[in-house]
């Protein structure tokens, strides 16, 4: 099937970061907005607490969920936003190290930022996104 997602990177801007600079959509794209994928678990509870890479990760998982009921995959993301309540820029590299490595290949337009708390018991990261599919 073909993505509607089409990453650009710049040869004039710097390539330290580990992320398209941009990305685009056709007009026949439909998009799909993502709350917030939160690390808890089904019941609720946070999953991993005091763990970012732990938390990272299931929060990319409850994505996946997200995503697969909007009828798309990681593949058809075309932004995301991934929170870390911390003021340690090791905690967000590592929360981001875990995101990064979940897309591969994929790496969409992204931004990393610490924030000074989120919104359940114990939790330490949030990830938004953006994706945009064609449908047949």
């Amino acid at each position: 099937m073909p993505r509607a997602v089409s990453l650009i990177r710049s040869s004039s801007l710097s390539d330290v970061a580990e992320y398209a600079y941009a990305a685009t959509a056709p007009a026949e794209a439909r998009l799909i907005f993502l709350a917030g994928a939160c690390p808890l678990n089904e019941d609720g509870s946070t999953a991993a607490v005091g763990d970012y890479a732990g938390q990272a990760a299931k929060a990319v998982e409850n994505m996946r969920t997200a995503l697969t009921e909007a009828g798309a995959t990681l593949g058809d993301v075309i932004s995301t936003r991934v929170l870390v309540a911390s003021t340690r820029q090791e905690d967000l590299v590592t929360a981001w190290e875990v995101v990064r490595d979940t897309f591969g290949d994929h790496d969409v337009p992204s931004t990393l930022m610490g924030v000074t708390v989120l919104g359940y018991h114990d939790q330490l990261v949030e990830i938004e996104g953006v994706a945009a599919v064609l449908d047949s």
